[in-house]
């Protein structure tokens, strides 16, 4: 394999990063598009990780809006999980 690579001429490695470049952004759009798909972009995640405990130390508007988005990620996933048991009902 050395011996290939040695008897090809000068600047046959600037393809290869070419190729490799392209294959990086062909996964990078992948993923994002998969992120999209899958509801990963959401900036309200941060309320997620508080309860009914954290209410005295929240504002109001804060407290509501972690409620908010708390019931919604849970008909998300009650979404989510309904069209998985008829992806799986289909498979079968």
């Amino acid at each position: 394999m050395e011996n290939y690579l040695q008897s090809l001429d000068d600047g046959w490695s600037i393809y290869l990063w070419l190729i490799v470049g392209g294959l990086i952004i062909i996964a990078v759009i992948y993923w994002i598009r998969w992120g999209m798909k899958n509801e990963q972009f959401d900036e309200d995640i941060k309320y997620l990780v508080f309860d009914e405990d954290d209410k005295e130390k929240m504002s109001p508007q804060e407290y509501a809006k972690s409620r908010e988005v708390n019931a919604a990620q849970i008909q998300s996933r009650e979404r989510v999980l309904k069209r998985q048991e008829k992806e799986k009902q289909q498979a079968q």
